[in-house]
């Protein structure tokens, strides 16, 4: 929920600036991943003069606060409201079809790495890239 994240700023004494409010009520209402492109459009055309520079680090600052994730395609970066959760994606290079897979997709790694190195992974937000089965069957 949107109030979650107003009252983690709260208790980190972060401002709860204009800005900041409506960047925490564009990644909880659009229910979606949205590039950082997207954000500033959205936010620039109900905030005009918001520069860049604010939105980026105003992502970063929800980002170090736990409430949104951020992970990294092959050539940018998404962002999505942390109270939907972990989970990954697998994105097809040929068509950029997105396939959302659960969170428990990592299990078995996570405890292969813990094991043999132990080194616990912090798998959040997984974004893989590769062909999707029907650009592979497309190609045969």
């Amino acid at each position: 929920m949107t109030m979650s994240c107003f009252a983690t700023l709260k208790e980190k004494g972060l401002k709860l600036t204009p800005q900041r409010r409506l960047i925490v009520d564009i990644l909880h209402e659009t229910h979606q991943h949205l590039t950082s492109e997207e954000i500033i459009a959205y936010v620039q055309s109900r905030m005009p003069g918001v520069h860049k520079s604010t939105i980026y680090r105003t992502l970063e600052l929800l980002e170090e606060a736990g409430c949104v994730y951020k992970s990294e395609t092959a050539d940018q970066f998404i962002y999505h409201h942390a109270e939907e959760g972990h989970h990954h994606h697998l994105v097809c290079s040929k068509c950029g079809k997105t396939v959302d897979c659960d969170e428990d997709l990592f299990v078995p790694v996570e405890r292969s790495l813990a094991d043999r190195y132990g080194f616990h992974v912090d798998f959040k937000h997984v974004v893989m890239s590769g062909i999707c089965g029907e650009c592979k069957n497309k190609n045969n």
